[in-house]
Order: structure tokens, then C-alpha cells, then sequence
């Protein structure tokens, strides 16, 4: 019989692991060791715990299944807290390792003491220490199961001490739960929206990620109650691709018809979507559909709770909704749709050969255009998440991850390298603000180390983007937000990255077909203009005061790329009588 560590590694195992994130040392080497010493997992060396949580986020959400990140004691980590917030909040199974101080020491004070079974609680649906050796493995496989079955963040407290101890006993097989089943929601409630879809003249549908794999139903229903579209962030690569009835984005990075089509309705159905900002929402005549009953009515009052995924909830009401005549309502929002995108497209085509610093949109949108069909983009907090929302087009294949509910800055690189890991064949880049990547500059070491072939592509603009924004809007002189070039080109060259960097527009294309065609590791450091920012598609009259206050930026209000091609096709296809 082994020791506690490699009954440790041998329940991940039976839970499909094939990696743990993390750095090596101190209370962490027994587990390190028997990783060592056991086929089919691997240990993946980050320079930063904060990135390997970040990695297991990205791998667990593109792959389905449980990933693993782990920290030694006290420092070590704590270091993991910020990716686990990321992880959890993003309903990513992960689970974390917490090593802990020896187990006689714990309440002396003794070097590096933490009390991990506290502090990330607020990050994690489960956080437990392992004390003996008598509770393994059960207690690691409830750990497993709840990351698994929430699905969220479960973090396991373990003596380095206790790790070295010999097991109480063999942990036999156990097959974990991997395939979630289908909830159904009740009849009545279907009942209720049936009726209220029909009694309703004019519906609009706002969607979230929990459309994933309702794309159909979401366009039947669409076009039986001939509703525009629209979605949250997190909800734009599984709704916008094939959609006829698309009016774009609502919220702080939102573009397009959305948020007007949402205040004209007469009814709006929330589907698969915990949108938190309320400020966009009618906050009256609005359904919600969602799996989670905790998120019900979180945002706004609703007229009917809909307790159920949104596939099985759309299945069963779509034979009670009746066909509605009348398209004036959506044939409007479409054209608005489109209008609000057309007023922007020379924003970024107009002098481009000759406009420096580069505009960021415009490589965005030559990225979108270059990039695989089935390409991971992981995009940094902040205006590189505008430019993913604006000019990154969905087709059910592609899928972009990023920091949505959490907001952490640092994201896009250690996202991407646990994407690379979790999806070897498939292209993966990330979409890297300059204060972003310097936070997490380490982790290019990391991508070396393993010889990922991730493509990095920064914004280099030498500022805080979206932090400018913020004070602009509130009329107060940007400050602290600037800092002096820095050539990460170059930093990366020295790691032994290939990379080049970009500071004219007709160079854009060529850096970037260059970068996605090589086999390794490529980064495209272009300089991008400080002074190309975003506004929402609505903002207070206190806020337009706060803006004209700080006025003499360039401001972009809409979303081009091909979304503009999909609206004017949308609106060719209108009936007409």
C-alpha cells in the first residue's frame, strides 16, 4: 500500500487527469514525487501559481473536464486565489491543491502558517482539509465530484506531512460522475411562458452561455415569434454564428440594436444568461429561463421564472407558441442593427494604410479573418475584450475565453496555455493587452519551457485602455493610466520566442499569417493607438457630461468586422410584400 500522495495522484487519475498546474517545493514534493512516479499525469511547471490556476480554468472549460492546479504552503498558495475566483466564477471544474504547513505546527505561528480552509472559501463550492490518513480517498473524491457536479472550484487542504503518511487503505476503482443529465422544467412553468410568448406583441430574446447547445431552438423560436437576438458576452460564440435575427451586444462592451430592441419589447425572455449588469435591463415584462434556480431574479424582477436548461425548456414550450405576422418590430431592430454598425465602419478602414499607431480593431479584424475556423482565442480584461466582442466571429467551432465574470487582469496568456494543453491540435491565440501581459510576463517562459505553440498577439499601447475610459467617462483627466514603450518583441526573442514587432498597418497581415503558420510559439507585438476607446451602445447624460469634460479622444460606439456583412444579409432577407 502507497502513501497518501500517491493515492492522491491515483484518484485524479481515475478522474481523467492528466496535468496539475503549479510550482514545485516545500510541502508540495511528496505529491510532486508521485507524479513522478505515475504514467499518464504530468506536472506542468508555471513561473506563477496565479497562472496555473488560470491554465486549469482555460482547460477545464475547453475540454469538459476536471483540471487541477496546485500551491505549496502559505505563499505558494495564496498565489492561486485570483485564477480560482476566475475559475469558479466561470463554472469551470477545477480543482485546487492547497498544500498546508506540518500538521503539529498548524496554530503556532510557524513559518509561511495560512489557514487555506479559510481563505478560499469564498472562491470554491468545496474547501476541505485532509487531516488523516483515514480520509483518503473519500474525501478527495467528494472534492472531485462537487467540482465536477456544481460545476466549480473544490479545494483540498493537505499537510505536507500528512502527504508522506502510508494509506489506510486501497482506494479501489470509482467512476465519477462526467455526463450531466438534461433538467426538464415543470409543466405549468411551460405553460406560462406558451402563454405569455403568445399574448405578447412584440418579443426580444437575450442570450447568455447557457445557450450552449440550444442554438436550434433558440432560432426556431425566434422565428416563430419573430424576436431580434441578442446576447451577453459570454453567450456570443453560441448564439451569433447562423442567426438571422442577431441585433448584437448589450452591456458595458456592447454594439448594435441590443439594448433598444431590449427596452421596445414588449416581452423579454432572458435565456441561459446571469447578465449582472441591470442598468442594461428593462427591470419589468421580463421571463427568465436558467438551470441555476439560484440566479432567478437575481438581476430583475421577473414576470415568470423558468426553472430548466434552455434546450429541454425551448423543446417543450416551442409546440405551444403560435406564429406570429407582424415583423415590424423586428425588420426595425435589424435596421437599426445594421445602421449603428455602418456609422463606424470608417473608423477603421479610412487611411488605414497610413494610420500610426495602428488602429487595435483593425488587427483584430485581420486576426478574425486569418485565424482557424476551430481557433481558441483567449482574450485579456479590458479593450481586448472589446475588440474579441466586436470583431472575433463565432461559427459554433471557434471559442473565446476570458475573464468575463471575474475581470482579472493577466488572463489571456495563462488561459492560453492550459487551452494549448487541454486542445494540442487545434490553434490557440491570445489576445494580450500590454498591461496585461506584463503582469504575468513570466509565463512566457512557461510557454518555452513546454514549447506550446501558442500565438501571442499584444496590444501594445502603453496604457491602461479600458482604465482611461473609465475616468473619461466620469470626467476626470486620465492619470497613472500611461507608461514608457516597452518592446516585447524583444523580451520574448531573448526567452527564445520567435517574434516580431508591428508598427505599420500594411505590415498587420503578413505578422500575422506569419505567426499562425509557424509550428512553435510566435509573438506579434503590435503598437496600437492609446487613444482608440469604446463606449457603450448606452450611457448616461451624466456620463456624456463626464466624457465631453475629457473630450479629444477617438471613440468608438459600434462593432464592425463581419458581423456588418451578417446584418446586411439579414436585412436583405426580409420579406418584403
Amino acid at each position: 500500500m502507497g502513501t497518501v500522495a500517491e493515492q492522491f495522484v491515483e484518484v485524479l487519475r481515475q478522474a481523467g487527469v492528466g496535468r496539475i498546474y503549479g510550482v514545485v517545493g516545500d510541502s508540495l514534493n511528496p505529491i510532486v514525487d508521485a507524479v513522478r512516479r505515475t504514467d499518464g499525469i504530468e506536472w506542468v511547471q508555471v513561473r506563477n501559481e496565479e497562472a496555473g490556476a488560470f491554465a486549469a480554468a482555460a482547460e477545464a472549460q475547453i475540454t469538459g473536464r476536471l483540471a487541477v492546479c496546485a500551491g505549496s504552503c502559505g505563499p505558494g498558495n495564496t498565489h492561486l486565489i485570483q485564477g480560482l475566483f476566475d475559475a469558479h466564477r466561470s463554472g469551470a471544474p477545477v480543482l485546487a491543491l492547497a498544500s498546508q504547513i506540518p500538521s503539529p505546527q498548524i496554530g503556532t505561528d510557524f513559518f509561511q502558517e495560512t489557514h487555506p480552509e479559510r481563505l478560499f472559501v469564498e472562491c470554491s463550492g468545496f474547501c476541505e482539509v485532509i487531516g488523516t490518513a483515514e480520509q483518503m480517498p473519500r474525501v478527495l473524491r467528494i472534492a472531485v465530484q462537487r467540482a465536477i457536479g456544481d460545476p466549480g472550484v473544490s479545494v483540498v487542504v493537505l499537510p505536507g506531512d500528512v502527504a508522506q503518511l502510508r494509506a489506510a487503505e486501497e482506494a479501489g476503482p470509482h467512476d465519477f460522475l462526467t455526463e450531466h443529465g438534461t433538467l426538464h422544467p415543470p409543466a405549468d412553468q411551460v405553460a406560462q411562458l406558451a402563454a405569455a410568448l403568445n399574448d405578447a406583441e412584440k418579443v426580444m430574446l437575450f442570450c447568455g452561455a447557457g445557450t450552449r447547445g440550444a442554438h436550434a431552438e433558440v432560432m426556431e423560436l425566434a422565428a416563430r415569434t419573430l424576436a431580434p437576438v441578442g446576447h451577453a458576452l459570454r453567450g456570443k460564440e453560441w448564439i451569433q454564428y447562423d442567426n438571422p435575427y442577431d441585433v448584437g451586444m448589450s452591456g458595458l462592451l456592447g454594439y448594435g440594436a441590443c439594448y433598444e430592441a431590449m427596452q421596445e419589447a414588449g416581452l423579454v425572455v432572458l435565456l441561459g444568461t446571469d447578465f449582472p449588469y441591470d442598468e442594461f435591463l428593462p427591470g419589468a415584462r421580463t421571463i427568465q429561463v436558467d438551470h441555476d434556480a439560484g440566479s432567478l431574479g437575481r438581476r430583475t424582477p421577473l414576470d415568470l421564472a423558468v426553472h430548466g436548461d434552455v434546450g429541454a425548456t425551448l423543446r417543450a414550450v416551442l409546440p405551444e407558441v403560435r406564429q406570429k405576422e407582424d415583423r415590424r418590430y423586428l425588420d426595425k431592430m435589424l435596421e437599426r442593427h445594421l445602421k449603428s454598425l455602418d456609422t463606424v465602419v470608417d473608423a477603421y478602414t479610412r487611411d488605414i494604410e497610413h494610420h500610426v499607431p495602428i488602429h487595435p480593431e483593425y488587427v483584430a479584424d485581420v486576426l478574425d479573418e486569418l485565424a482557424d475556423d476551430d481557433a481558441i482565442f483567449t482574450v485579456d480584461t479590458g479593450m481586448c475584450n472589446v475588440w474579441a466582442a466586436r470583431y472575433l466571429t463565432p461559427n459554433g467551432r471557434r471559442r473565446v475565453i476570458g475573464s468575463f465574470k471575474h475581470g482579472s487582469m493577466a488572463n489571456a496568456l495563462p488561459h492560453a496555455i492550459g487551452a494549448q494543453l487541454g486542445a494540442p491540435d487545434r490553434q490557440v491565440v491570445s489576445l494580450s493587452g500590454d498591461g496585461g501581459l506584463s503582469m504575468l510576463l513570466g509565463e512566457l517562459l512557461t510557454v518555452r519551457t513546454h514549447d506550446l505553440p501558442v500565438k501571442i498577439v499584444v496590444f501594445n499601447n502603453s496604457s491602461l485602455g479600458m482604465v482611461k475610459l473609465e475616468m473619461l467617462v466620469d470626467g476626470l483627466p486620465d492619470f497613472g493610466t500611461d507608461y514608457p514603450f516597452t518592446d516585447y518583441a524583444a523580451i520574448a526573442t531573448a526567452m527564445g520566442i520567435e517574434a516580431v514587432t508591428v508598427r505599420s498597418p500594411s505590415e498587420v497581415r503578413k505578422a500575422l499569417s506569419t505567426a499562425l503558420s509557424v509550428p512553435g510559439p510566435y509573438l506579434v507585438d503590435v503598437v496600437t493607438d492609446p487613444n482608440v476607446l469604446s463606449i457603450p451602445p448606452h450611457i448616461t447624460g451624466e456620463q456624456v457630461k463626464g466624457f465631453a469634460k475629457a473630450a479629444g479622444k477617438v471613440v468608438l460606439s459600434g462593432g464592425v468586422g463581419r458581423m456588418i456583412d451578417m446584418a446586411r444579409a439579414n436585412l436583405r432577407n426580409i420579406p418584403r410584400p
